[in-house]
């Protein structure tokens, strides 16, 4: 798939939420999966490395094993969970609670970018309409890898999709406008 395509289809997740959240929600549920499946991609040859190491280091009773998982990573991050999609979405009458752990599994700085999204409380409700295995299910069909995707595609598909919601958001604050009125 090109950029384009996978932009598409990515995008094709708010045909999934629509009756659930707003159109100018779409966002809260897109951007961080998106985030999430790229880091999920990126991380996947190097997570047992860093699951055997974290488990060492645990062992031995290490206060501050960020750098060493970092080296094991081979990234300024980690994921130190014993889930990626694949075993998120194995496990489906668990996932909501697996997400979430998945989640606080990322090394600390890696945290605080996912927590910016609020993404707990987006789980929190995607889960409450039964479309949290739906969601991820579609995330887990795009192939992010860097193999796949470099990472300038990478930030061009993710400037399209933002600029999908800003288009989203300015059509449907221009249809509210009344004629002779005008926005600031």
């Amino acid at each position: 798939m090109n950029h384009s395509q996978i932009v598409s289809f990515i995008w094709g997740v708010a045909d999934l939420i629509r009756d659930t959240f707003k159109r100018g929600k779409y966002q809260d549920v897109i951007l961080p999966l998106t985030v999430l499946r790229r880091l999920d991609c990126v991380l996947a040859p190097t997570k047992a490395k860093v699951l055997e190491a974290n488990a060492v280091l645990k062992e031995k009773g290490l206060d501050n094993p960020d750098a060493l998982l970092r080296s094991k990573s081979g990234f300024s991050f980690y994921n130190t969970s014993l889930y990626d999609f694949d075993k998120l979405l194995g496990d489906a009458p668990n996932l909501h609670a697996n997400l979430l752990n998945y989640q606080s599994g990322f090394s600390p700085n890696m945290r605080e970018v996912l927590e910016r999204f609020d993404f707990k409380n987006t789980i929190d409700k995607l889960d409450e309409s039964d479309l949290l295995f739906k969601v991820v299910e579609r995330f887990r069909a795009v192939d992010l890898h860097p193999d796949t995707i470099d990472n300038a595609t990478m930030g061009t598909i993710f400037e399209e999709l933002i600029r999908k919601f800003n288009g989203r958001l300015t059509r449907t604050r221009a249809s509210t406008l009344r004629p002779g009125t005008s926005s600031i």
